[in-house]
């Protein structure tokens, strides 16, 4: 019986480890059929793959104002901005205030990003959410549900909001580079 076990113990590990790329396969084959984006940039190439193939999929696109370079410069933003930005948390009974700050590059956006952003989120959630340039950084002010918005920090606040798949789209549709 030993014998046997450690024999199925491979097989049963690739059947584990196959199980999540063939679940994701179908659900990336299965996004391009429920009509949208699905994907939300975590990865830049796959978020440009879906969208390049909904545009080529719809009759009405207007290719002379497809700008998928801009939509590729968003993406980079998104990356920057979730990776690189240094962020400074104040802790407030009734939310917090975050402070972020970056390298030059960062910095452009962080600054493209955040105040674009913050209407969606106060929209989504009905919180009070402002934004204050500083000299070297933006500061975003969420008050609301503080143990919600104390629990999912400045990257967390960030993913609020199912418009950024849509909001892909109508980048690279050339519709304009803010949310």
């Amino acid at each position: 019986m030993k014998d046997l076990s450690m024999r199925l113990i491979p097989f049963v590990l690739a059947i584990v480890m196959a199980a999540p790329v063939a679940a994701q396969h179908a659900n990336s084959a299965a996004g391009h059929d429920m009509g949208g984006p699905q994907e939300t940039g975590q990865s830049a190439f796959a978020a440009l793959a879906e969208i390049v193939t909904i545009l080529q999929a719809d009759p009405e696109t207007d290719w002379e104002r497809v700008d998928i370079d801009g939509l590729r410069r968003h993406l980079v933003d998104m990356d920057l901005l979730t990776q690189e930005a240094v962020v400074a948390r104040t802790l407030r009974p009734e939310g917090a205030r975050f402070e972020i700050r970056g390298t030059p590059r960062v910095l452009e956006a962080i600054r493209a990003m955040v105040p674009a952003h913050a209407p969606f989120l106060a929209a989504e959630t009905g919180w009070d959410v402002v934004t204050e340039d500083l000299e070297d950084g933006v500061a975003l002010s969420v008050d609301g549900d503080a143990a919600q918005i104390q629990g999912l920090g400045f990257f967390g606040l960030m993913t609020i909001g199912a418009h950024h798949q849509e909001h892909h789209l109508m980048m690279a549709k050339g519709a304009g580079p803010h949310h």
